[in-house]
């Protein structure tokens, strides 16, 4: 017997599986036929084979809580997002100009700041912006590219419209387990894959290295680059060592580097010293260097920001890039490409709040019960004040904090995210999603993954997907219609 899809719910949200009328989308025809001639026990079974896949390929994620960290499977649910090739397109083109935009905005802060001499963007966000690092103003970067990996947050309302809901710029994570998702789903299903033009993901680990190479100070054929960790303990250690090992380079930490006072950095091995030219960082700035930043770190490099300087070393993504990884300046976006492009944003915004125009504020306090509060600069879907799940109590704990510091919050409807498929039990249910794709910026050309990370609330009507948070996640599908 297989499943009953004519009961599956999909009609108070966008289903990006499943029409309203209960008929599939073009694109998702084939992969709705499939699965709809599934019986629940092979369902069931492929939920196991994708446990076991995840089991066997030790894919995991750290979560910490109460001063302990544990590490646990990474949760995929079998069923896959998918996305229609000729609107990824539209989204693709938003989403290259925005990150041209952002690193034209990060440059110009640390330089000119013509963008606040124009009174485009004000002086004093910079000002209490907790990310802008003073060390690096008059620093270039190769290309004046300082966000060279990005991953912008997109979340698609009830009426199919993508939003960009937030740009992570700092050290954005999520890129492998959205290899590892392709791998696991290609075991579970491979007859599917004969049956549906899916636009692969699998280049990506060369793109980055491709990327990578491009920002060496030296013009070598193969320069020496080495992946930054902190060290096991990190959440994300699992992806240092999965893209580490992709890419043929080195997985290093803090003390398997020294800068000499030539102000190269070298790695050092059983030969010796080993010159690097490349370090794509997954240690965030105020612990990558204690002669510059935190003189307590024990993760990062002494002189590391001196040897960038001297233009001896790159750093990927480059400290400071995190200005513009602000929820704040996030409004500013649609401003920056208006001015640093002479465009209008192709890939719009959600309407949002700034708690620190007095306007705004009232607005925000009014309505506390209907909104989702969140802090500027938090990240794994920490100090969320969503207001219709939460009590009076919380409500006014909130605006109590907003008061406390205006500059830290923004406000946006809570948006009817669309909704997928989800394997629940031994049912079928909707489950909210949003997608990460990766973008890759050397200055000469920029990648864009063929959809991205997945994230799943697996809490039926929850809007919270991050795995920290309980989420889960599903490959992505980016499919030619027929």
């Amino acid at each position: 017997m297989a499943f009953e899809w004519q009961h599956y719910q999909c009609r108070d949200f966008f289903d990006e599986l499943i029409k309203q009328t209960g008929t599939p989308h073009k694109y998702a025809e084939r992969i709705y036929s499939y699965l709809s001639q599934l019986s629940p026990e092979e369902m069931v079974a492929a939920r196991n084979t994708a446990e076991l896949a995840i089991k066997e390929m030790g894919i995991t994620f750290t979560v910490y809580g109460d001063g302990s960290s544990i590490d646990r499977a990474w949760p995929i649910d079998v069923i896959p997002r998918t996305i229609a090739a000729s609107e990824w397109r539209n989204i693709e083109q938003g989403l290259i100009q925005r990150v041209q935009a952002l690193n034209l905005f990060i440059d110009d802060l640390y330089h000119k700041q013509s963008i606040i001499k124009d009174g485009i963007f004000p002086r004093e966000l910079l000002d209490k912006s907790v990310n802008f690092r003073k060390q690096c103003v008059g620093i270039n970067p190769p290309h004046g590219i300082w966000a060279h990996i990005c991953g912008s947050d997109l979340v698609r309302d009830n009426d199919g419209t993508m939003y960009v809901l937030e740009d992570n710029l700092r050290v954005p994570s999520g890129v492998s387990y959205m290899l590892e998702n392709r791998s696991v789903i290609k075991r579970v299903f491979p007859e599917l894959f004969e049956l549906v033009d899916v636009l692969p993901v699998n280049d990506y680990p060369s793109q980055l290295f491709d990327m990578l190479a491009a920002m060496s100070p030296r013009p070598l054929d193969l320069p020496e680059v080495v992946v930054l960790t902190p060290g096991i303990y990190n959440s994300a250690y699992f992806e240092h060592c999965y893209l580490a090992q992709e890419m043929g380079c080195e997985l290093v930490e803090g003390r398997d580097l020294v800068v000499q006072d030539d102000d190269c950095v070298y790695m050092k091995t059983i030969h010796g010293l080993r010159r690097v030219d490349v370090i794509y960082r997954r240690i965030d700035d105020l612990f990558l260097d204690p002669e510059a930043f935190n003189p307590d770190s024990q993760l990062g490099v002494k002189g590391l920001l001196r040897a960038w300087r001297a233009g001896k070393v790159a750093l990927v993504n480059a400290p400071g890039a995190g200005v513009a990884d602000d929820k704040v300046v996030y409004t500013y976006v649609p401003d920056m490409i208006r001015y640093y492009l002479g465009e209008e944003m192709k890939l719009p915004n959600v309407e949002t709040f700034r708690c620190y125009e007095e306007k705004h504020l009232k607005h925000v306090i009014a309505n506390i019960d209907k909104l989702v509060v969140k802090p500027a600069n938090e990240s794994g879907g920490y100090g969320l004040m969503i207001g219709p799940k939460s009590t009076k109590k919380q409500h006014q704990e909130c605006i109590e904090q907003i008061k406390a510091d205006p500059r830290n919050f923004i406000a946006q409807p809570t948006l009817s995210l669309s909704t997928v498929p989800t394997l629940d039990g031994n049912n079928i249910e909707g489950r909210h999603v949003d997608l990460r794709p990766f973008i890759l910026s050397s200055g000469e050309s920029t990648y864009v993954t063929t959809g991205g990370l997945t994230r799943v609330a697996l809490v039926k009507g929850s809007l919270v997907v991050n795995s920290s948070q309980g989420g889960g996640s599903k490959d992505t599908w980016i499919v030619e219609e027929e």
